[in-house]
């Protein structure tokens, strides 16, 4: 009981944390995106630094950063997408300081110190492109001369969870037949399935109050967060299991930790975003 009522607390502040930072103003919407970049970056170097590899660290959460600051600039409209171009010499910095290193294994630790920015700071930095010169859901807190809306984000989190939830309430009560038991023995077919049933008839419900895009298309996007999510959540299964960890980190008691939370968004965000673009 102690465990139980342990993460259900935890739940409830990483709910209030993520909900509420999106939601509140666009300043607490860039700040709620940078914290969770920050983390799971972080997270995911210490744990290659466990197999001896060691990536460069604070070039590449710098990266991470420059890139979602630069990113958030040019969805708000105050600078041109070639603000971009920055992260070039970054890069290529980041290959130089290499040399000067003397590691055992210096393309082990670049390709995990690129890959981070990649896996990572990369759908991150597709956040602010969902929000800002959108219109539907209004912030919590008035804002001038910027047009943004939050209901990409906060729809895309709330069909997660709930995805989340169908497959673990599912899964318990009917679950037989294993998903991919090499990676994720507790994962099984019926508790997909169930996750797909329930985010699709949370977005059918919801999706008048989240505006944006249409009723259909919030569907379209929960059977997207539903399998891409599955898969980000086998991805960091699988990077765990070759590491040898159990958590990502211990920061969310009973939950893990930042990437341990947001696998699932890391790997389908970039799918959402792609859809919205098309459509939006």
């Amino acid at each position: 009981m102690n465990t139980f009522f342990r993460r259900t607390l935890t739940g409830a502040w990483i709910v209030i944390f993520v909900m509420g930072g999106f939601w509140l103003h666009p300043l607490s919407f860039f700040l709620t995106g940078l914290v969770l970049l920050i983390g799971t970056q972080y997270e995911y170097y210490l744990m290659i630094r466990n197999t001896g590899v060691k990536p460069q660290m604070v070039t590449g959460i710098v990266t991470g950063i420059t890139a979602y600051t630069i990113s958030t600039l040019i969805a708000s409209g105050a600078i041109q997408k070639k603000s971009f171009l920055v992260l070039i010499p970054m890069m290529l910095i980041i290959i130089v300081i290499e040399l000067y290193r003397r590691q055992d294994k210096p393309f082990d630790s670049l390709a995990h110190t690129f890959f981070s920015v990649l896996y990572t700071a990369v759908p991150f930095s597709m956040f602010p492109f969902a929000a800002f010169s959108r219109t539907g859901l209004n912030s919590l807190l008035p804002h001038a001369n910027i047009i943004f809306s939050p209901g990409i984000i906060i729809g895309f989190f709330i069909l997660i969870w709930s995805n989340d939830t169908g497959a673990y309430l599912t899964g318990m009560s009917f679950g037989r037949h294993k998903l991919m038991e090499r990676i994720s023995p507790k994962k099984t077919w019926e508790g997909f399935i169930g996750g797909i049933i329930i985010a699709s008839l949370v977005a059918w419900f919801l999706s008048g109050w989240l505006g944006v895009v249409d009723k259909i298309h919030w569907v379209i996007i929960s059977l997207i967060i539903s399998v891409a999510g599955t898969y980000g959540d086998l991805v960091e299964s699988m990077l765990k299991r070759s590491i040898g960890v159990k958590d990502s980190g211990t920061i969310m008691p009973g939950h893990g930790g930042f990437l341990d939370r947001f696998d699932s968004a890391i790997i389908s965000f970039p799918l959402v975003y792609l859809f919205i673009s098309l459509v939006g």
